[in-house]
């Protein structure tokens, strides 16, 4: 055994690991115990962790229900989002799937092989034409089973722009509102909001009418584990309307950015309300794993560590979370802030970066004249915004206030970390529950 490979604890040589450049990043053993109570949290999102607990070849056990799955002719998947391949993987390892199809983004590569699966690769976070090929060809695969027929649907974060139905509006247009939003500092809610409202496919409308039995598999990337928001509710159903589409737009004073079509299709739905999303599940969805699963195995481990653990959860604008988190440090030794969430950033630059590395730097920034620390936070997703990274880790070391400003001003946390060698490298992580960080002390 080389001494590099030494600084791997026993606890994660089992597993194959998923930080890439664990060895590289991990230069002290405060480091290492950072990267080590990160990387727990990434095998807890892997879905083949997840998938047998609730998964056995004759049936489905959840929320104290049992899905008697013998009893179907024929047992199918459809599987998007970032996490649909290695679902897929996880539930055919389980239980005998007839055929499926399994939607993940561009450059990721598909862990599960096979004739009997039908894979995509569509654009995220901006749909393409490929994101509307692999809309109709599950809608078409929907809509063809029988009734003594069952599908699994396996749905993960990253979903929405994976499958594109546009609704009245050309797939351009539909890439323009994207872009509009993405960068807007819109929370996913009303971001998915505006999206239901100008597809054919989400917020329900996938299964209005299928004819054959269904249940939705959902990881879970958004607050509250909202079904209605994740992959924009497409097995599930929507309590927003187009008014609510509108005022988003409005709030947010977006409407001048906005496409003329796309207002016209908005105020359409406004006076008709027949083409209203569905308000009522005909599926049931469960959530099976979120970003508390992520927080709780980290916990574990840095306890096991030695640390004195305190866990919390950030949401909103990336400087609020950042007060929010100097807050809960502590002056004691051996303390660790574990903390998981997704803020959302107000991109003002044309640099490389993303909320996490952002996240980093903010901190970073923040304390430089406190005492020594390490500041890590990582997408669990393993890309960061437009970068190829996951996210950063860092000590608190005295850097040039300006120049850490000028970064920040150019949204270039990416290539700050790059000259510091803080990037943390993931590559897509097939899975996806929010971001995860932790603050050593």
């Amino acid at each position: 055994m080389s001494p590099q490979s030494m600084i791997i604890s026993p606890a994660l040589q089992s597993n194959v690991m998923i930080i890439k450049n664990f060895n590289e990043l991990a230069t002290t053993d405060k480091k290492r115990d950072c990267l080590e109570i990160l990387e727990a949290g990434l095998q807890a999102a892997n879905p083949e962790n997840i998938i047998p607990r609730y998964v056995t070849p004759t049936q489905i056990k959840i929320n104290g229900k049992t899905i008697d799955i013998s009893r179907y002719s024929n047992v199918y998947s459809v599987a998007f989002g970032k996490a649909g391949d290695s679902m897929t993987r996880a539930l055919n390892a389980v239980v005998p799937i007839k055929s499926g199809i399994v939607v993940i983004p561009k450059g990721s590569k598909s862990v599960i092989k096979g004739k009997k699966f039908q894979i995509f690769n569509s654009r995220h976070p901006r749909p393409d034409q490929t994101s509307v090929k692999a809309a109709k060809e599950v809608m078409k695969f929907v809509q063809n089973k029988r009734s003594d027929e069952l599908i699994i649907f396996l749905i993960s974060g990253g979903g929405s722009s994976l499958l594109a139905m546009p609704n009245g509006i050309t797939l351009n247009d539909k890439i323009h509102v994207t872009d509009v939003l993405l960068k807007s500092g819109v929370s996913i809610q009303e971001f998915n909001c505006i999206r239901k409202h100008l597809s054919k496919i989400k917020g329900g409308k996938l299964v209005e009418n299928m004819k054959c039995h269904g249940i939705g598999l959902v990881m879970s990337d958004v607050e509250g584990d909202d079904l209605s928001s994740i992959a924009s509710g497409t097995t599930y159903m929507d309590d927003t309307t187009y008014s609510d589409a509108l005022e988003i737009l409005e709030k947010h004073k977006l409407k001048w950015k906005i496409p003329a079509e796309v207002l016209q299709v908005l105020e359409r739905g406004l006076r008709e309300k027949s083409s209203e999303t569905p308000k009522k599940t005909k599926i049931e969805n469960y959530i099976i794993a979120n970003n508390n699963d992520c927080l709780e195995a980290m916990r574990k481990t840095a306890e096991k560590i030695g640390y004195t653990v305190d866990t919390m959860q950030i949401f909103g604008d990336v400087k609020e979370a950042v007060k929010e988190i100097l807050e809960k440090i502590s002056e004691s030794k051996k303390t660790c802030i574990i903390f998981g969430g997704e803020t959302t950033v107000k991109v003002i630059g044309k640099g490389m970066g993303g909320r996490n590395q952002e996240l980093v730097l903010r901190m970073l920034k923040n304390t430089r004249r406190a005492k020594p620390m390490v500041i890590a936070s990582i997408g669990t997703d393993g890309i960061d915004g437009n970068s190829v990274f996951a996210g950063a880790i860092t000590e608190n070391v005295k850097m040039d206030l300006d120049i850490m400003k000028e970064f920040l001003k150019n949204s270039d946390s990416g290539r700050f970390f790059q000259k510091q060698k803080g990037n943390v490298v993931t590559n897509f992580t097939h899975t996806n529950l929010m971001d995860i960080g932790v603050i050593l002390r």
